[in-house]
């Protein structure tokens, strides 16, 4: 996990620079004024009809809620989101997109459990996952730098690793096997991202509609809090 991260940070400290210095090659560049010129409204950053690409990264703040007592992760737990993604334009007349792409995620949940002695143990789900984000996305310019991205759709995502971890028992299983997760998950994505030239931010919540349990009497929904970095191009 830490490995991870400390590759992840890394590529983005190469990626951001290195776009922010090299975009003069754009063919949206414009001499003039010294930055990209999309040309939508007057000067906005992004123009309507162009398709855009984004790279993001950031941590995730889960949970797993659940009715089975041995599955529930009710506590928040922090995790990575790391993305690729590309905005396809759906008319010529305004600034609306579609936003789809590839992110990996760490998703899962933790609470405490109380062994015979009276200790509080720690109990940790891990659910990392492939997800494919589609959502539909209005892009407002607010000058020639500054923009406002609301958005509102879905995601579908399997899982591909993670570990169910119980502390108190010492003992570690997979968390997508028969005792534990289903490993396809989907359900509804909302946030916003503001943007400054290149650069980009955003808050977005997934809220999981699909039941992750194997047992049909007892549901398991992810939900999910992302803050992520990148940049547009």
């Amino acid at each position: 996990m830490k490995r991870l991260i400390s590759l992840a940070l890394l590529a983005v400290a190469l990626i951001l620079p290195a776009s922010a210095q090299n975009y003069r090659c754009s063919r949206y560049y414009n001499h003039g004024s010294g930055r990209l010129d999309y040309g939508y409204g007057g000067g906005g950053w992004y123009d309507a009809g162009e398709m855009y690409y984004g790279l993001r990264i950031g941590p995730s703040f889960s949970k797993v809620n659940s009715d089975d007592a041995d599955l529930d992760g009710g506590n928040w737990q922090t995790g990575l989101n790391i993305a690729a993604l590309m905005g396809i334009p759906l008319t010529n007349e305004m600034p609306l997109f579609i936003e789809t792409g590839l992110a990996y995620t760490e998703k899962g949940g933790k609470k405490k459990v109380t062994s015979f002695n009276g200790e509080r143990k720690k109990m940790t789900y891990d659910l990392n996952y492939l997800e494919v984000p589609i959502v539909l996305k209005y892009i407002f310019n607010i000058d020639d730098h500054f923009s406002i991205h609301p958005y509102f759709g879905g995601y579908l995502a399997c899982g591909v690793g993670g570990k169910v971890k119980n502390y108190e028992e010492r003992k570690a299983f997979s968390s997508f096997s028969d005792e534990a997760f289903q490993r396809f998950d989907g359900g509804l994505r909302f946030g916003c991202g503001a943007g400054y030239d290149i650069f980009y931010l955003e808050l977005a919540f997934d809220l999981g509609l699909s039941n992750i349990c194997h047992d049909m009497f007892d549901t398991s929904r992810n939900r999910s809090l992302t803050l992520n970095f990148g940049v547009n191009f």
